[in-house]
């Protein structure tokens, strides 16, 4: 872990809170609409049937890369050092898509629908970050 993380951290409110307490104990968690079932990430209102009820369920931590982009240019000072670094979009198995880094590859090594799997990034005590790595 990291003893001091210098990067810009998650904003935790009320609508993510248990998102990132999942986190922090290895567990990744989404949002299930219960009235239709419909699997999110997070949001106030489910984008299927507009029902305001969710519970928060365990998903599988498995997906495919639907996209990505290398980054070079420096846009925050904060992740000068890690330049080049990539960003991906990860489609869970369940069906929501996240933003985050794929690990343990090259950006040249990454490919559209390659499997990966949630690995995690304790980066504070309080924060840890889900991460993806070829599965």
């Amino acid at each position: 872990m990291a003893t001091e993380y210098t990067k810009p951290l998650p904003e935790i409110n009320d609508e993510n809170r248990a998102f990132w307490e999942g986190c922090q104990r290895h567990e990744l968690l989404l949002q299930q609409c219960t009235e239709c079932g419909h699997m999110r990430h997070t949001g106030p209102a489910c984008p299927e049937c507009w029902s305001t009820g969710a519970k928060w369920t365990p998903a599988s931590g498995n997906g495919v890369v639907y996209s990505w982009i290398e980054v070079h240019q420096r846009y925050n000072r904060a992740f000068e050092d890690d330049l080049p670094y990539n960003v991906a979009i990860v489609e869970l198995d369940e069906g929501p898509r996240l933003v985050a880094n794929v690990t343990g590859a090259g950006s040249h090594d990454i490919q559209p629908a390659m499997a990966v799997e949630v690995v995690w990034d304790d980066i504070t005590e309080e924060v840890t970050l889900p991460r993806f790595a070829p599965a």
